[in-house]
């Protein structure tokens, strides 16, 4: 059994993931934590929990996403940090998106380790699977635990929405056809964790979610086998 804990962090309410099932160790996802606060929230829930992070996977390089990355990689010994290489040029660019909401740029200069469409990594006593889902950045992937019937989307597949593409980078065409060809074929009882808002399910996306329609089907049985996965938010 997978136990994950979600954080909502900085101005844009981006949702930040712990990810554990061996004891003692632990991932994050996209921890956008901004500030010393709110670093200071994640190091109190891996206290908690009695967790140490291992490393750090990211769906894309929006800096929501990535302000607490390089303090954490800090923090815990310079551990891995798993990104796309084709959302490179992104981080280049996120310091300059998040200039023009006011708010202080990430640090951009954390060391990454670039993964593949169809990689799976050993991380923390678990394994997942790479998904690149370009449209919304052009390095965007899922993260996939078919063992335990969990994704974390990022900002490619919400509950009820898609990801925006009208940010330098974005691409329309391919964000639909990320979502069709690579993750609505998945089994429906996959629960997906989305960068923003709330969890849902792939049965529920691929017959309710108004943004892809015309290509809504009729929604398939879950899968009664999947593995458990325990969610627990904390704001």
């Amino acid at each position: 059994m997978i136990n994950i804990r979600a954080l909502t962090c900085n101005l844009l309410q981006e949702r930040t993931y712990l990810a554990w099932s061996a004891p003692g160790h632990c991932l994050a996802v996209d921890p956008g934590c901004y500030g010393p606060d709110e670093i200071r929230t994640l190091e109190d829930l891996l206290a908690q929990e009695s967790l140490t992070l291992d490393a750090i996977l990211l769906t894309h390089g929006h800096f929501d996403h990535i302000f607490g990355v390089k303090a954490l990689q800090d923090r815990f010994g310079g551990i891995p940090v798993y990104l796309h290489p084709a959302d490179e040029v992104v981080l280049d660019y996120s310091a300059d998106m998040a200039a023009r909401l006011g708010l202080t740029p990430p640090a951009v200069d954390f060391r990454w380790t670039p993964i593949q469409d169809g990689q799976v990594l050993e991380v923390a006593g678990m394994q997942w699977e790479v998904i690149a889902t370009p449209g919304h950045t052009p390095g965007g992937v899922c993260w996939l635990s078919r063992e335990a019937g969990v994704m974390f989307t990022g900002d490619t597949l919400f509950a009820g929405s898609i990801g925006r593409t009208d940010f330098l980078y974005s691409e329309y065409d391919d964000e639909i056809r990320s979502i069709l060809e690579k993750l609505l074929p998945l089994d429906p009882g996959i629960r997906i964790l989305p960068g923003h808002g709330p969890t849902s399910t792939i049965g529920r996306e691929r017959t309710g979610n108004p943004f892809l329609e015309p290509f809504n089907e009729p929604e398939d049985p879950a899968d009664e086998d999947l593995e458990p996965v325990m969610i627990h938010g904390s704001d």
